[in-house]
């Protein structure tokens, strides 16, 4: 990973504090399979192909609009081989991890068993967090709690948390954090404002939410996940997977190229501890199951309209590439000839990214994984190849 994609904190895929994907230039890139009931898309295999051509090793594109829905990818499935990248391959969805977190907090919200503006002290006391902090706070990102994977400052001032980049997470990829570790981790070094104060995108924030849920729902985070929103929505592909390193098969491999006494190296990451990220990243999915998910989300099927209403509700300081953040996702504007808003929660997993867009009513989707490889500056020409693929999408250019 280059030094400017460290210093800026992962911006171009979703900031997270995680690796952002570094890519691969491919010297054969591979023609996309497309799948749409009969029906092509010429525009969306482009689309599909300029993201290889970037520079990424892999993509798979799955498109549900009024045409119907369209499955497509290109690139490799494994560098040095030919086959494609799988159209329902797995793969570690990051950061887009935490909408799932703050719809399952918010779950537990309509049931009455806590309130968006409740201090969270009094339900964790072991923690002794500072009582100003709301539920909204963590899942809005303005509790101002230190980001355990480390704060970053305008300045260039950089303080540590835990490895999450470099020969340090290299050395530490299969090693397991309990949430309670990352919590406590956080609450020893200053918190970045006091709570309300500011916005500041914190890992952390997921972590302590992951702990509410299982406090307030009496289960491990992963069975109430099940139970309120996989097994509901026939989402057999996707999990959290706490500490296990696999990857559910089918999946394209993602690679992480890092500098070691300053030689580059690159290695198949694939299978990796996830427990680092916790809540605030670790699940995997599939393009469909994301679909699903997202879809039902945003057409009331998971939450009660007045949550979703506060879910939309967006932090005026949060502007970033995916809009501006409310509670637990982005809204965002494509401007000038495109209507109306779409919503999203991107990520991305040292190796691997995520997309996942829809209109307000679930009608219109876009999923997305994206892959990488060996080469480090590809993930610099993500913003506008982004750009390109949702206008083309949801603003027919």
């Amino acid at each position: 990973m280059t030094k400017s994609l460290r210093g800026t904190k992962n911006r171009i895929f979703q900031r997270a504090g995680v690796t952002a994907l570094a890519a691969t230039l491919l010297a054969g890139v591979a023609v996309p399979t497309a799948s749409a009931a009969g029906r092509d898309r010429p525009e969306l295999r482009q689309a599909v192909r300029e993201f290889v051509d970037a520079g990424f090793a892999g993509m798979q594109l799955r498109v549900r609009d009024e045409r119907g829905e369209w499955t497509g990818s290109a690139g490799v499935r494994e560098l040095g081989g030919t086959a494609k990248p799988p159209t329902d391959g797995h793969f570690r969805v990051g950061s887009t991890t935490k909408n799932f977190t703050a719809t399952l907090t918010m779950q537990q919200v309509a049931d009455g068993k806590i309130g968006l503006d409740t201090p969270i002290a009094g339900f964790l006391p072991q923690f002794g967090f500072d009582k100003r902090i709301t539920v909204r706070m963590l899942l809005q990102h303005t509790s101002g709690l230190f980001n355990h994977t480390g704060e970053y400052f305008p300045d260039g001032t950089v303080v540590p948390g835990i490895p999450w980049s470099g020969p340090e997470w290299v050395a530490k990829r299969f090693h397991t954090y309990q949430p309670e570790e990352l919590v406590r981790l956080s609450l020893s070094k200053p918190p970045r404002f006091e709570p309300g104060a500011g916005w500041s995108y914190s890992n952390t924030n997921s972590v302590v939410l992951r702990l509410l849920v299982e406090k307030l729902s009496g289960r491990p985070f992963a069975d109430e996940l099940d139970r309120r929103i996989l097994r509901p929505l026939k989402l057999r592909d996707t999990l959290s997977p706490g500490s296990w390193s696999g990857m559910p098969k089918p999946y394209a491999h993602a690679y992480y190229p890092y500098q070691d006494a300053g030689q580059w190296k690159t290695i198949d990451v694939t299978h990796q501890n996830p427990s680092w990220a916790s809540a605030a990243g670790d699940m995997i999915s599939t393009t469909k199951d994301l679909q699903t998910y997202f879809s039902a989300l945003q057409s009331g099927k998971l939450l009660p309209a007045w949550l979703l209403t506060e879910m939309r509700k967006t932090h005026p300081l949060s502007e970033s590439l995916y809009g501006f953040y409310g509670l637990g996702q982005f809204t965002q504007d494509l401007g000038p000839g495109c209507p109306g808003t779409i919503l999203n929660h991107n990520g991305s997993n040292n190796g691997y990214a995520a997309l996942m867009y829809s209109t307000p009513d679930g009608g219109k989707t876009l999923t997305a994984s994206i892959t990488a490889g060996d080469v480090v500056d590809a993930a610099q020409k993500f913003p506008a190849e982004l750009n390109k693929l949702l206008k083309t999408v949801f603003c027919g250019k």
